[in-house]
């Protein structure tokens, strides 16, 4: 079993994939500046009801992850690098990824190599920024996801 955790400025990102890669679980939260205590009642909570007993390899990725990782010493991967392994196995074919973050946004150009263009200290397009949408809108995050997803002019 690989346990990736992706601690960023706003939310704590986890997913648990077993043997075949496939998704046994996941979770989105915020993590309302409690880092620590929710990283740790998170996995706690993966140990007793997702583990079962099993061993598990932990990464780290993530702005809050990266001084999380350093201080309980497990390794940690740049989130940039993560999104390219996973795009590289579950999506050859494709060309760009945008990743939106809680208070950044990154572009990846994948052909040719690899270009990473991120924007500056504007928070516009954000994770950040979805969320006040989101709320102004009076859905969740994820009910704009799925509007997002059936749109067919972007």
């Amino acid at each position: 079993m690989v346990i990736g955790l992706d601690v960023g400025s706003t939310t704590i990102k986890c997913v648990v994939l077993d043997e075949d890669n496939r998704i046994v679980f996941s979770q989105y939260e915020r993590h309302l500046s409690q880092i620590a205590s929710q990283s740790a009642r998170l996995l706690e909570h993966i140990r007793t009801n997702v583990l079962h007993g099993q061993s598990a390899k932990l990464m780290i990725s993530g702005s809050a992850g990266m001084g999380m990782a350093d201080r309980c010493s497990l390794p940690f991967i740049q989130e940039v690098y993560a999104t390219r392994i996973a795009a590289r196995k579950l999506t050859p074919q494709a060309d760009v990824i945008i990743e939106l973050g809680g208070e950044d946004a990154k572009i990846l150009f994948l052909s040719h190599g690899m270009e990473v263009r991120m924007n500056g200290s504007c928070a516009g397009g954000t994770g950040a920024f979805i969320d006040q949408m989101a709320s102004l809108l009076q859905i969740s995050a994820d009910e704009m996801d799925r509007e997002a997803a059936r749109a067919e002019k972007v």
